[in-house]
Parts: structure tokens; sequence; C-alpha cells
């Protein structure tokens, strides 16, 4: 018979089925119509599970044991993958994963924004290992010196690692070696590091026997200069084609990119428009724009620095194309409502949250009309999926 719902509590046991992956990576069960969230669970896993979180609508759970495995499962292959936090689908097979995170995004923005994504809705994917060019790992004092490695899901605790399959292969042995590296003493809690063409590392704070300082990534026709302070998309195989994607064939007078980071669009968007504005809020990231700019030769792009709300007055209301690439949670009231004012010939919406995009896309469908879509697996083993939407204005508003 099992507990009636109103029983259960946060620590009850309970045995479902897994329904289907939801976009972030949780496997979805119900419990007598209650959905479950059980996070490294697989469609088609038969579970007992342990209750973490009870809420009104729904509650969240652990895997206790797999009383019968979904198709897909598989051993996952880093040894540290039960307890660190970095991955979360590691349990899943590679093609599997691609197929399931597309088909959750898919839902996510049927649900929560009404929107349908085009039925040739493309599919980017490429190495599921030794693919990511940055990292952020915690550094604790031990024994002997220093251990290295990330947190435990959902908890400050830290995992020591001997390996991290998911990093290119430069960025793992520099990781690994940092133990050794760092000085006796004080170090810091946490250390960036990200990785360039040639196999240099630079890692924020500086840390002894590492580069610190700036590295650089080839894609395409441009260089881009950037360091472990600067967000840079994290994939080392799928940069080029999310891009051509992007930047696409337009042409015209005038583009803006918001939240432009070190230009990794601006710079492409310089040859098939007279005049690129690009506006970026960190310091660091919009000098590296600067440097980018300079180095490659491009002339036409000019580097505001600060918020994007801040900047919403110079957004004129002729501008032929738009290119945002938000953070997590998306746009801001004000500039969706400024977008969908001034509402530019066409745009591109860059997101790695289906749930902000839902809601951001919501309203600008009021405006434009989704040319086109593709899904980027940028973070394999993990539930992230990035979407990029083209949208052009609606017909009846074109001139």
């Amino acid at each position: 018979m099992g507990l009636e719902v109103e029983q259960v509590r946060v620590g009850s046991e309970l045995e479902l089925r897994v329904e289907k992956l939801v976009a972030g990576g949780d496997g979805l069960g119900r419990y007598h119509g209650l959905p479950v969230f059980v996070s490294r669970s697989v469609p088609g896993d038969r579970l007992r599970v342990r209750v973490t979180d009870r809420r009104r609508d729904y509650l969240r759970a652990e895997i206790v044991s797999i009383e019968e495995a979904g198709g897909g499962r598989r051993e996952p292959p880093c040894p540290h993958f039960a307890r660190c936090g970095g991955c979360d689908l590691q349990q899943i097979e590679d093609r599997l994963q691609v197929e399931l995170k597309a088909s959750a995004v898919h839902e996510a923005l049927r649900r929560l924004g009404g929107i349908e994504l085009p039925a040739d809705l493309e599919v980017h994917a490429a190495e599921p290992f030794g693919y990511r060019l940055r990292t952020r790992v915690r550094v604790e004092p031990s024994a002997g010196g220093h251990a290295i490695g990330y947190r435990e899901p959902k908890s400050w605790r830290m995992v020591q690692i001997s390996a991290c399959p998911v990093l290119t292969p430069e960025l793992e042995a520099a990781v690994l070696g940092l133990g050794a590296r760092l000085p006796a003493g004080e170090v810091p809690e946490r250390l960036d590091l990200a990785a360039g063409d040639d196999g240099k590392i630079t890692a924020s704070p500086k840390v002894e026997g590492l580069g610190h300082g700036e590295v650089s990534r080839q894609i395409g026709d441009f260089a881009y200069a950037f360091d472990a302070r600067c967000f840079f998309q994290g994939h080392a195989g799928l940069l080029g084609r999310l891009v051509d994607y992007v930047v696409a064939d337009d042409r015209g007078e005038a583009a803006w990119d918001l939240y432009a980071g070190v230009g990794l669009f601006s710079l492409p968007l310089a040859r098939r428009y007279r005049r690129v504005y690009a506006v970026e809020g960190n310091t660091v990231a919009a000098r590296y724009a600067r440097i980018n700019l300079r180095r490659n030769r491009v002339r036409n792009v000019e580097i505001t620095v600060g918020s994007v709300d801040s900047r919403l007055t110079g957004l004129p209301g002729a501008v032929d194309r738009v290119v945002v690439d938000p953070p997590r949670a998306g746009l801001t009231a004000e500039l969706r409502e400024a977008l969908v004012e001034r509402r530019p010939r066409r745009m591109t919406y860059v997101s790695c949250h289906p749930a902000a995009l839902a809601r951001d896309l919501r309203q600008l469908v009021s405006a434009y009309e989704i040319s086109s879509a593709a899904l980027f697996d940028l973070f394999p083993q993990t539930g992230h999926m990035e979407v990029v939407v083209q949208l052009a204005r609606r017909k009846s508003e074109l001139s």
C-alpha cells in the first residue's frame, strides 16, 4: 500500500517509476499523482527514493536503490560522480542524454511560455568528454598540502578529485597538479582556470607555476583573448558552430550585441553590419573585447561598459539586428519592453535557461516571429542545453 500522500515527509521512502527527464536534468516520477523530481535518475527507472524536500505541489527525492534500471542507464565514467556536484547525467548514455535534454527544452518552452519551436529544430552536439575549457575548483588544506575538488550536490562539502574527464586534457592535468603547486600557508578557497588553444592555462587568483593573464582561442577567422575571470563559452568543439548559427548571413546598417562578453559575436557581426554597438557590464570582459577588436583589426565596433538596462535609451527604433546572450535570469522586464516597443528587424536570443527563455519569449512573440531555432549541447554530462532562437519582426510590422 505505502504511505498516503498526506503522510509523506522529508525522509520518507517511496517507490515510483521515472517517466521523463525535465529541464535541468532531474527525472520526473509521480507518487499517487504528486510530481516527484529525482536527481540522477533515468526515464524508465523503477526506484526506491528518499524524500529530501516537501512542497505543497511537488517533492524532491534522492535514489535509495534501483529496483529496475531504465533503458540507456550506464556505469558513470567518472569515479567521483556519486558524490561530486559537477555533473548530473553521467548515468545516461551520451546520445540519449542529448535526445532527452532536447525533449525537455521543447516541453519547458511549451508548458511555461506556450512556445512551439520549429519542427526542424537543429541539435548540435560534439565531444561528450574532454571538452570543457573553463572550470572553478575548491581548495582546502589537507595533510601535506592542499586538496582540490568540487562541491557535493547542494552542499558546501568538498569532494577531492583524482580525475575530471569532462575537462580538456591540458586543463585536467593543471587541475590535478594544483595541490603540489600551491604555496604553503593561506590560499584562496576557490580558483578559476581556463585553457587556450596552445595548451596554456590561466588561473585567477594567480598560482605559482601556472600562467596568469590571458589565453587565446581561434574561432573561425578571429583570435579571442580572455582570462579566467571572464565568461567564455565552455565547449571547445562547438564554439565555431555556435558563432556561425548566431551571426548567420544577415546584413545591414546597425547591430547591437547585448551582454557582449569579450566580443565572441561582436567581431563576426562587424563583417555584416556597417556599425556594431556592443554592451558589456563586466569591466574585465569589456577590456578584452577592446583588445580583441584591436588585434583582429576590427574598427566598426563600439564597446560600452555598463548594465544593458542603463543603455536602453541608446537603442534606436530602426536598428537592423539585436543579439542578446543574457545570464541565467534572462532579460529584465525593462529590456523585454524596450525590444517589443522598438522592434529591431531581427533578433537573436542565446539562452542557457529554458524557463527564463520561455518567460521572455511569451512577451517577445507579440512583436516577433520565430524563424528558426537550434540547440547546442555545450555542457555534456549535465542537464544544461543552450538554446538559440532567431526571431524576425512580424510581417505586419515591417515597413
